[in-house]
């Protein structure tokens, strides 16, 4: 296991080190400069401002002073809002992405497989046709498509929900709806697959005969094998929500990361776009790496030492 949680370290630090340096390389590619404005125009104050953010360095200079700011976690002053650091903007702004997006992963995949393992339980039933239904329409709508139309019709057309901000739990159900929608269709269409699969299989047979109780059969037997492939996109479908949120942010005026890190584009704010790319980026390595750790818990047959004989 320790031997496995090294290899993977050194994997998860090396995929950081090319996302920072393509993250430098592109954004240093760009032409033109974050000052060139009406407010900027003097060429002397340009000159100055260039200066104080070290941009009138070589650029492999720049590179190295941006390795420095990771490796302290100090990313400096953002450029269009100076009494702000990008570490105050990550502070503020994560944790009401962090929320948005845990909620939207717990209601996804209570739903999802909620939905999936009641398809496969009524296999070509009533049931199994609405809730694949639902997982269709899901999959097919994208959710800034969705999140529009649950604003015009449960916050304008009907008034049921707030929206704009980030003030009540109220405020949190139309994005979390919007956000969810399409992995819970993911999750449950595969939850149902899995699960029409592995209701076959000789155990299940045998626990039945043995005349278990059809709940422990479904939860403590079928369920537990039928989640494998669900852990195995988790990884896939946490990056899609976390990074989903940016746009959801945008359209429900949420005081998240996304909020900045638009704003950050818009205005070529270098030190703020470095900072929420290189952030996100590590925790989703991080939680790629979790994901991969619970496959043991999950099923004890998957092994991460080194097999016999290598």
């Amino acid at each position: 296991m320790l031997r496995y949680i090294l290899k993977r370290l050194l994997i998860m630090i090396l995929t950081l080190w090319i996302i920072i340096t393509l993250t430098f390389v592109l954004m240093t590619s760009i032409p033109g400069s974050p000052f060139t404005s009406d407010q900027t125009s003097n060429e002397t104050v340009q000159q100055n401002l260039e200066k104080h953010y070290n941009l009138d360095k070589p650029k492999y200079m720049q590179y190295l002073l941006y390795l420095k700011s990771i490796v302290t976690l100090d990313f400096g002053p953002s450029i269009k809002q100076p009494n702000q650091t990008v570490n105050d903007l990550l502070g503020r702004g994560f944790p009401i992405s962090f929320e948005l997006g845990i909620v939207t992963v717990i209601v996804a995949v209570i739903s999802g497989i909620t939905l999936g393992v009641l398809a496969a339980l009524r296999h070509n039933g009533i049931i199994d046709y609405l809730a694949m239904g639902i997982a269709v329409l899901g999959i097919s709508i994208p959710n800034f498509i969705l999140a529009t139309l649950l604003i015009q019709k449960l916050a304008v057309d009907w008034e049921i929900f707030p929206v704009a901000t980030w003030a009540s739990p109220m405020h949190m159900v139309l994005p979390v709806l919007a956000l969810a929608t399409g992995p819970m269709a993911i999750i449950a269409r595969l939850t149902r697959s899995t699960m029409l699969e592995v209701l076959t299989q000789d155990y299940i047979k045998m626990a039945r005969a043995k005349g278990l109780a059809p709940w422990k059969i479904i939860i403590k037997h079928a369920l537990r094998n039928a989640l494998m492939p669900v852990i195995t996109i988790m990884g896939t479908l946490l990056a899609g929500i976390l990074t989903g949120t940016f746009v959801i942010e945008q359209i429900f005026a949420i005081p998240g990361m996304g909020k900045y890190f638009v704003e950050s584009i818009n205005h070529r704010d270098y030190p703020v776009i470095m900072g929420t790319t290189v952030f996100y980026s590590a925790f989703l390595i991080i939680m790629l790496f979790l994901v991969d750790i619970a496959y043991g818990f999950v099923d004890p047959r998957i092994k991460v030492t080194k097999k016999e004989g290598e």
